[in-house]
């Protein structure tokens, strides 16, 4: 991939819509692996459907769950795969071979889980109660984070969300107050805390919905229920430690429309901040540095978006809305002046002039001097490294000189034969299989949590149906909405007839 064709000269973010992409079935949540080669869908049905984006086609599609996929990480070097379902189960995959590697199930509805960015044996999950959890996965050991809150702060509620820094160093966790508490992870094992403060000052109070990280720098965002995004600077955080008063860099909200957020994420280079609204298919794009809007990318009307993220290198974005996975880029025109400088660009055709020495062998007016000068500068024995694999700038990160040569990049695709012969050996069984999956599924308990088994009380499965009834006037299938009675049924027909002409109305006698 050459980063150097695609670099953009002027501004840096998507413009305008790029296509969608179909998985097949209802598209929930997506994310990127690191380079930004493969994007990993979770499905309503329980499916992930991996896509080589260079390609937009699937190169795979896994069995993963019988629930709804709710939230999915990659790991550091792209060969795992880690997600989540409304059903409280979590699950590590092989992404090579699609086999489930862990798998447990909490008590309560699981909202995010993502893998350690340095450390692939770690990972963050968060349930609803009792908190978010490091699970140790080469142990599987499962750490809650210690609500030191209560101690210091008796009338704070315990933390709802968690999100690793960029290197894994810390762990940023916000509860329904308002207060954000550091932890460190590496590198020790112990989690310690080093900072809190709030995000608010005086007596109000407003619930933390999501911590993002950028993938460069040390800024992360803080996306609040007071409908106001808060950009601060993770260095100045711990500066600052306990009960600290940290400013933030901006302050970023729709002052028209006092639009709530769904979703919150940075660009790849972090210069800029995405916001999805909660109401419909709108994107908001502004500038870090300065806080101005630079962007506003419309969506169709009346869908609501689920899920959104940017590319981790390029000026991409993928958003979800209604199930569909869509692809937000640049307009790229077409310039080839830029690679041969003498070319010129013709609205109509033009007869052309061949000069009489163009095409010739050998050039009859050079003189004897041009010519040796010429085949001397030809013998020179030039040295080309042919071996020398230079890496990507773009794709390392600020400590690193050298790329992760075990990373996965790209998916092999086997190919499809129609009409197998008799001897072709069978397929082997399905490795994401519920059958093996179900053997190694383990049941995670805390004292003092009740167990939740039913997946209709996750809160995504609770806002889907609410839309779905929402969209269908109140009368859905299963227990939402009131069924109609014989009586509203006759007086439904009666009121069609009277709004029926009267040579129509003999259709119903």
């Amino acid at each position: 991939m050459n980063l150097a064709l695609l670099e953009s000269f002027g501004q840096n973010y998507p413009e305008e819509s790029d296509g969608t992409l179909d998985t097949g079935s209802m598209a929930i949540t997506c994310t990127f692996n690191r380079h930004g080669t493969l994007l990993a869908v979770g499905c309503n049905d329980g499916r992930i459907v991996v896509y080589d984006f260079l390609t937009r086609g699937i190169a795979k599609v896994y069995q993963a769950h019988t629930h709804t996929v709710c939230s999915i990480c990659w790991s550091r070097s792209g060969r795992r795969l880690i997600s989540a379902a409304t059903d409280n189960l979590v699950c590590v995959w092989d992404v090579t071979s699609g086999e489930c590697l862990h798998a447990y199930r909490y008590p309560t509805p699981v909202m995010k889980v993502q893998f350690c960015p340095r450390d692939e044996s770690m990972a963050l999950v968060c349930p609803l109660k009792p908190g978010p959890i490091l699970v140790r996965i080469n142990t599987g050991e499962q750490v809650v984070l210690p609500e030191l809150e209560k101690k210091m702060f008796p009338t704070e509620e315990a933390s709802t969300v968690a999100s690793f820094d960029r290197r894994g160093r810390h762990i940023y966790t916000g509860n329904a107050k308002g207060r954000i508490a550091v932890f460190k992870t590496l590198p020790s094992s112990e989690l310690d805390v080093v900072a809190s403060f709030r995000v608010t000052t005086g007596i109000a109070n407003t619930s933390i919905k999501e911590i993002e990280f950028a993938r460069k720098g040390t800024s992360f965002l803080v996306n609040t229920a007071d409908r106001i995004i808060r950009v601060y600077d993770g260095k100045e955080v711990v500066i600052h430690g306990m009960n600290g008063e940290p400013e933030p860099i901006q302050k970023l909200q729709d002052l028209i429309n006092r639009a709530s957020w769904k979703k919150c994420c940075f660009s790849g280079d972090g210069e800029y901040i995405c916001a999805g609204s909660a109401k419909n298919h709108q994107l908001i794009i502004w500038e870090k540095r300065v806080g101005n809007l630079v962007k506003l990318l419309q969506g169709l009307r009346g869908e609501q978006l689920l899920d959104v993220v940017w590319h981790p290198i390029r000026p991409i974005l993928c958003s979800i809305s209604s199930g569909v996975v869509s692809v937000w880029a640049q307009n790229q025109v077409e310039n080839w002046s830029a690679f041969a400088p003498d070319f010129t660009e013709l609205d109509e055709n033009v007869e052309y002039e061949e000069r009489e020495d163009e095409f010739d062998e050998e050039d009859e007016d050079k003189s004897d001097d041009e010519d040796d000068g010429k085949r001397g500068g030809d013998e020179e024995d030039l040295e080309i490294d042919v071996t020398t694999v230079e890496p990507i700038r773009a794709c390392l990160s600020s400590d690193e000189e050298e790329e992760d040569r075990d990373a996965l990049q790209f998916l092999p695709i086997s190919p499809e034969i129609d009409d197998p012969e008799d001897s072709t050996l069978h397929p082997l069984a399905d490795p994401t299989s519920r059958q093996h999956t179900d053997d190694k599924i383990r049941t995670i308990n805390f004292e003092g949590v009740d167990t939740v088994t039913s997946n209709s009380d996750h809160p995504l499965e609770v806002s889907y149906n609410k839309r779905n009834r929402k969209r269908q006037g109140g009368a859905t299938s299963g227990t939402i909405g009131r069924p109609k009675t014989s009586k509203q049924s006759k007086d439904g027909k009666g009121r069609q007839k009277s709004r029926l002409p009267k040579s129509s109305t003999a259709l119903f006698e």
